[in-house]
């Protein structure tokens, strides 16, 4: 067995050189990683990106909003941010305990690519984007509708790091709204999760909808009918938009020890519903 390394590099550049070299693998909060190797031996060669220095934080620019990879979820609970965010900040409250919340991180949540990670569902609706940086200063950016590929598997290449999560601007009156269902109120991973954002025109009608589940299929997924039976309708009648089970289409819930198919699907109609009903509040 080759002795561990670990390394907390406080720039990109010794990041991504460290991803050049080869054998490393990133580390952010850790809690997703350490619980899943306890009890085994670790050889593995680990990058703290906790200490790169511009990658914790959010702001707001003329791009809109920017979150960064190593924001934690104690740090949007803490941020003063629109309604356009109450998802992400009614997320970020169900991550975990409190302990997590302080380290985990954004970043490491979606890296994760869990079919039940709380924080995908929200940056899907949100229409955030991927920012990634590979050696030699290449950027890409992708919507996080692709860079979540499948459970465990994300388009994150060879030599790239997340940096942060970009998120388009809206009006002031675009609003949001995140729910969950699982076996007991908190401390639970869920049955199923539905995030919703809506903006609104000078006329009180939805001007843009979106709307994603999560913990029904191999990774979160939008919804795009019902994206379009929300827009164009008069905000006081989101509860009267009719959620059927046509909308759910792109879902695939399956059976497993914590619900049936048929009941995550049955619940999610009953969460959409509920969501709607929160929005047009």
């Amino acid at each position: 067995m080759s002795e561990p390394r670990f390394a907390q590099p406080t720039s990109l550049a010794e990041v991504t050189d460290l991803l050049a070299a080869g054998g490393w693998s990133l580390l952010a909060g850790g809690t997703d990683l350490f619980p899943a190797r306890v009890g085994r031996a670790d050889d593995a060669a680990w990058i703290d990106i906790t200490r790169v220095q511009g990658l914790r934080g959010i702001r707001r620019d003329d791009q809109g909003w920017w979150f960064g990879a190593t924001t934690t979820w104690s740090d949007v609970l803490r941020a003063d941010l629109p309604p356009l965010f109450d998802a992400l900040k009614q997320a970020a409250r169900e991550v975990g305990g409190v302990q997590i919340q302080n380290t985990g991180t954004l970043a490491g949540n979606l890296c994760n690519a869990s079919p039940a990670a709380d924080g995908t569902p929200v940056w899907m609706a949100l229409d955030a984007e991927v920012v990634l940086q590979g050696s030699g200063q290449l950027e890409r950016r992708m919507a996080v509708t692709e860079f979540v590929l499948a459970n465990r598997r994300t388009a994150l290449g060879a030599g790239e790091v997340v940096v942060g999560l970009r998120v388009p601007q809206r009006s002031e009156r675009a609003r949001s709204v995140f729910l969950k269902l699982g076996g007991r109120r908190y401390l639970v991973i869920s049955l199923s999760m539905v995030a919703l954002v809506i903006d609104v025109d000078g006329a009180g009608r939805v001007s843009h909808a979106a709307a994603a589940v999560g913990s029904c299929s191999a990774r979160a997924q939008r919804l795009a009918g019902l994206e379009s039976k929300v827009r164009g309708r008069a905000l006081g009648t989101l509860a009267d938009t009719g959620v059927t089970a046509e909308d759910l289409a792109p879902l695939s819930p399956i059976d497993d020890v914590r619900a049936t198919a048929a009941y995550r699907a049955d619940a999610t109609l009953t969460l959409l519903q509920r969501a709607l009903e929160s929005l047009q509040r």
